[in-house]
């Protein structure tokens, strides 16, 4: 169990520091470990990124810190909050094709490679790519919804998809990506835990490990977020980068382990 919390820790952590929720990072470890179902992982791996984007966000509104943009940053939330609820039936919807549950984790593990990968090349080549800064709060939901709905099904929270989503379209520097892509995560994963619940849907799970896990996301939370405030842009972007050539990795390696 204390592999629970020590993963959950250091991933929601990590995470914080770069926006990135740490789902992205504790769904593929879980896996590799092989510690769970992968329906459980995906309902504890949800329940952890929860935790801790309610402690960073509810921390930094309490702090006074503006980096969120309330005028963009709420039409995403909800967008995503409706995406979640997508990306949830989405994942039930591919686990029912096959008759062995752990197949629908390889389908997540090659998507999460290819988006991380993709994700990855941006941000090596992002300072050559034109960015814009987009204000339609109807554009605003439509991309929250598709961010919601494959952050979702991946089982990851929000993740490095965020980011790029963030750069490209709003101009935003890393840091304040890392803010508003939190805010985004916390409406998605609220919305698709709700979902869980209100569907009877939740998978068999021990509570003991989803107290530590959320003790780990909050924890990791706190954290993050002191270690963010002493790290520039270009630090918080460096790791972020070797985070997404180690996630790249495991999701290829997870991906052939659920197939065989």
């Amino acid at each position: 169990m204390l592999l629970f919390f020590l993963v959950s820790l250091l991933a929601s952590a990590v995470g914080a520091i770069c926006g990135i929720g740490g789902g992205v990072v504790i769904k593929p470890v879980l896996d590799m470990l092989h510690l769970e179902t992968v329906a459980t992982i995906s309902f504890l791996s949800s329940c952890t990124v929860l935790s801790m984007s309610c402690y960073s966000v509810g921390r930094s509104m309490l702090a006074g810190e503006r980096r969120v943009s309330m005028a963009i940053g709420t039409p995403l939330a909800i967008g995503a909050a409706i995406g979640g609820l997508i990306g949830q039936k989405l994942f039930s919807a591919v686990r029912a094709m096959f008759e062995n549950p752990n197949m629908a984790g390889s389908v997540q593990a090659v998507f999460l490679a290819i988006v991380t990968t993709g994700t990855l090349l941006y941000t090596i080549n992002k300072s050559k790519v034109r960015t814009h800064r987009m204000k339609n709060p109807l554009f605003c939901a439509l991309i929250g919804l598709a961010l919601g709905c494959v952050s979702s099904f991946l089982g990851i929270g929000g993740g490095p998809i965020n980011l790029v989503v963030l750069y490209f379209f709003f101009s935003m520097d890393t840091k304040t990506a890392a803010a508003n892509s939190l805010y985004i995560i916390l409406f998605s994963q609220l919305a698709s835990l709700l979902s869980v619940l209100a569907g009877n849907s939740v998978p068999p799970f021990q509570w003991p490990v989803l107290g530590l896990m959320v003790a780990g996301g909050i924890g990791g939370g706190i954290l993050g977020r002191a270690l963010n405030k002493r790290m520039d842009n270009r630090a918080v972007e460096k790791l972020f980068m070797a985070l997404m050539a180690v996630i790249i990795l495991i999701s290829i390696y997870n991906s052939w382990r659920y197939a065989i």
